[in-house]
């Protein structure tokens, strides 16, 4: 049977990740981005970070930023995974001794192929909805239909998703791995518990009709 990976993204609390690991995330992001209201400042990530049990993946997300506050972030936690959100290049990505994948926002036009080609070291791509001035966490679907080429890298779709869509997309694009963040909101920077558990379930239910 498939096993899709699931990451929730966003985790502001101790409660909000124990919320995920329960339900059964695979990955926790920790968002270090100041203009996201889910930003986590050094010393919240270290208390969320040592409540994660064993062999849940910590990744942490960034926007643009300069290398030496990368580097001292990941040095300081037990990040096992670095997101890129903005406008790396993937010798920038690559240069902080862990493993990392790339968002790219997706919008007509767009050569997915190509971006890739420039992200060859990425463990993955993960594809987002474009919208202008906002680097990710817009709530927003994208055309999954863009999503369909044979992709050099590992899919990670993200995007607009929640238990009620997620099986759609898994269906048509068979992804590596979904992310979510504001699919499971009480409100921006505060996740549900019962949110989080309907998206698990749907992911579980795609997974079996997959076979």
């Amino acid at each position: 049977m498939p096993h899709t990976r699931i990451k929730i993204c966003g985790i502001t609390s101790i409660a909000d990740a124990g919320a995920a690991v329960d339900a059964g995330a695979d990955a926790i992001g920790l968002v270090f981005y100041p203009g996201s209201p889910r930003a986590v400042t050094l010393a919240q990530a270290a208390q969320i970070a040592r409540a994660v049990p064993p062999f849940v993946t910590l990744v942490a997300l960034f926007v643009d930023e300069p290398a030496e506050n990368i580097r001292r972030i990941v040095e300081t936690l037990p990040i096992n995974l670095i997101q890129f959100h903005g406008e790396e290049t993937g010798e920038f990505c690559g240069q902080f001794q862990r493993p990392w994948i790339k968002a790219l926002r997706v919008q007509p036009g767009i050569d997915l192929v190509a971006h890739c080609a420039q992200y060859g070291a990425a463990r993955a791509i993960l594809l987002d909805s474009w919208q202008q001035g906002v680097p990710g966490g817009t709530g927003r679907t994208f055309d999954w239909d863009l999503a369909r080429a044979r992709l050099p890298l590992p899919l990670v779709l993200a995007g607009g998703l929640d238990a009620g869509n997620v099986g759609a997309a898994i269906s048509l694009l068979r992804p590596a791995a979904v992310d979510v963040s504001g699919g499971v909101e009480a409100s921006p920077g505060r996740k549900d518990a019962g949110k989080i558990k309907r998206f698990i379930a749907a992911v579980r239910a795609a997974d079996a009709l997959g076979n």
